[in-house]
């Protein structure tokens, strides 16, 4: 059976015919990195494309292929060329970015950092107090309170309709958590709850209890402050 098709736009243009300050390195320039969609950023990893195809269409196929959540797990420069019949300097560009990326998101320390209040949370993530965009992020601890897994969930703005419980507790399964922290941050610096983060909150409580997995704290935080979101105390 078919898989769904992903909804990835089409670049029916060739970088060449775009506007100047349409291409994706212009783009970047002017805007900064948030400006670009992800193929876009990906059309700047590769450069340039091949004779027979553009670099944004190029792009394009690779996050059709394997998804945004995936990409940052791709090691396998061979397997990438052979699923997308990429030139094999084209994949090795994609895996070292995918490499970097991992290797500055990992936290020094690792495993022995432990998570025991909404403060630790807040200095463990000092790094998205400053974020220009949303993000939603999942740590998950052990019975003694030390981190196992550390994840992005999602990026934009949280909505309880495109957060399901499966993205947030799967992590969980596959790493042997016993407890979920969610934290996300607020780019105005207001970490004030919204509605709609105490409708998330209460949802996710109610589906970790299902699932055996406590979701012990949602924080926000922003330009150096956080607070818990009250859901998981009522």
């Amino acid at each position: 059976m078919n898989a769904y098709p992903i909804p990835i736009r089409e670049y029916i243009y060739k970088l060449r015919d775009l506007p100047e300050a349409d291409k994706p390195r212009e783009k970047m320039l002017s805007g900064g990195p948030g400006a670009l969609s992800i193929v876009e950023l990906v059309a700047v990893i590769l450069n340039s494309g091949t004779v027979k195809e553009d670099v944004l269409s190029m792009s394009s196929r690779v996050i059709r292929e394997y998804g945004e959540k995936s990409f940052a797990s791709l090691d396998d420069p061979k397997k990438i060329s052979e699923d997308i019949g990429m030139p094999i300097g084209k994949a090795c560009q994609i895996v070292a970015s995918s490499e970097l990326g991992r290797r500055f998101y990992k936290k020094p320390g690792g495993r022995n950092v432990s998570i025991r209040n909404a403060k630790d949370v807040s200095a463990y993530v000092r790094d998205m107090h400053d974020l220009p965009k949303e993000c939603l992020r999942g740590i998950y601890l052990n019975n003694h309170h030390k981190i196992v897994h550390d994840e992005v969930l999602s990026m934009g703005t949280l909505d309880a309709n495109l957060i399901h419980p499966r993205e947030v507790f799967k992590p969980a399964v596959e790493y042997g958590a016993s407890a979920v922290i969610l934290v996300h941050n607020h780019p105005s610096g207001v970490v004030t709850p919204s509605s709609s983060d105490i409708e998330i909150t209460k949802q996710l409580v109610d589906a970790g209890k299902i699932m055996g997995i406590s979701l012990v704290d949602h924080v926000v935080v922003g330009k150096g402050k956080y607070t818990s979101v009250p859901a998981i105390y009522e």
